[in-house]
């Protein structure tokens, strides 16, 4: 199957591994991948399909702000890029558009492709406004006077967003709740969850000098007083059995940050790894989350979203999902005691294999030949 893939750009600090994944799979399975996404940096992965790259802004902020205004008004960004687009695509034919993204770009532009080559087009919503409570562009952007033009923004970004979903010929996205929000616009909602790389995360026991409880990705706001929750509890313990020796370790972007090559030993050499979620969150399914179970790692979520996230802790065993200071102090010491004795830890999950990224680029093809055989 010769498959056109649009997509916003997966460079850093994302780098979109749910969608290598399925390129690096497919293509092994003799299908034919072309990447077609906006340039913004270097792309620092190894890849063996095409990835075309179509400059849309020219790196001066006024520019920038020019384009901004103007796809507020007109959407211009998908228009241009579409345009752009399919003169790279003239002499390429396909057999299907599959489009993934975050936010409205470039979904109206893989509508236009796809109507052109007459081709039936999948939409894979990776997130989506709604599944944070006030919208996640409010939560980045707090500047009272940006506040208008925010909530403008989020209206026209769904209202067009919308327009697309309706009428693809099918939805894929992360978790159940996701599917349900997307049914009120497309039946045809399936979920395929994210997962991880069997290659680089797995299970293997590495003796530790240390126990650490290691956080991983982004620190949002919203967050930051669940981390100090956890500190707390780890020095709670600490006044109660002076022998204890345990430390929270973080790497965020701004903080000790990782090359992604180091992300599987890191999780593998922890006592615990923390995922910080809530209940203003939606399907949030963090990568972290399917990379600590990839690798076996006991998984303390703080504080339990009460939902999806929840759900799939109980499912796969991976650790727990609890808000309860006593909750979270017996499992740290639980797990601190099986380190104190092989100097390791091991959670043995269930369901593993189900979330790896082999199984979901499986999925994807499985609907992609039954829906457009």
């Amino acid at each position: 199957m010769r498959i056109l893939l649009i997509s916003d750009p997966p460079a850093a600090p994302g780098y979109l591994p749910r969608l290598r994944y399925f390129c690096d799979y497919l293509t092994r399975q003799g299908h034919d991948i072309t990447w077609l996404t906006e340039e913004y940096r270097a792309l620092d992965f190894r890849h063996s399909y095409p990835i075309i790259s179509i400059p849309m802004y020219s790196g001066g902020i006024a520019d920038w702000a020019l384009k901004t205004a103007w796809t507020l008004l007109t959407d211009w960004h998908n228009r241009a890029f579409a345009r752009r687009a399919l003169k790279e695509l003239a002499s390429q034919s396909f057999d299907l558009v599959l489009c993934s993204t975050f936010s409205d770009f470039p979904l109206s532009a893989a509508r236009r492709i796809a109507g052109f080559y007459g081709l039936p087009l999948i939409c894979d919503i990776r997130d989506l406004d709604e599944q944070v409570d006030n919208s996640r562009y409010q939560y980045r952007h707090r500047t009272w006077w940006t506040m208008p033009f925010r909530r403008l923004y989020r209206a026209v970004h769904i209202r067009r967003r919308n327009s697309v979903l309706r009428t693809a010929d099918c939805l894929t996205t992360v978790s159940p709740w996701h599917t349900a929000f997307l049914q009120r616009f497309n039946p045809a909602v399936h979920t395929i969850y994210n997962g991880f790389d069997e290659q680089q995360f797995y299970p293997e026991d590495i003796p530790s000098g240390e126990f650490t409880v290691t956080y991983i990705g982004s620190l949002f706001d919203w967050q930051k007083p669940w981390l100090r929750l956890v500190e707390e509890e780890l020095a709670a313990i600490k006044a109660q059995h002076p022998a204890f020796n345990a430390r929270l370790v973080l790497h965020t972007p701004s903080h000790d940050p990782l090359p992604h090559t180091a992300l599987g030993d890191a999780i593998r050499r922890s006592g615990i790894m923390l995922v910080l979620s809530g209940k203003e969150t939606h399907g949030m399914l963090t990568t972290k989350f399917y990379e600590a179970l990839g690798c076996e790692k006991p998984v303390l979520c703080v504080p339990s979203d009460e939902g999806d996230l929840a759900a799939l802790i109980r499912y796969t065993n991976a650790g727990i999902a609890t808000s309860d200071r006593e909750a979270i102090r017996a499992f740290i010491i639980e797990q601190y005691r099986l380190w104190c004795q092989q100097s390791y830890t091991r959670q043995p999950t269930l369901h593993r294999t189900t979330f790896s990224r082999r199984h979901q680029s499986e999925q994807l093809m499985a609907l992609a030949a039954k829906r457009f055989r």
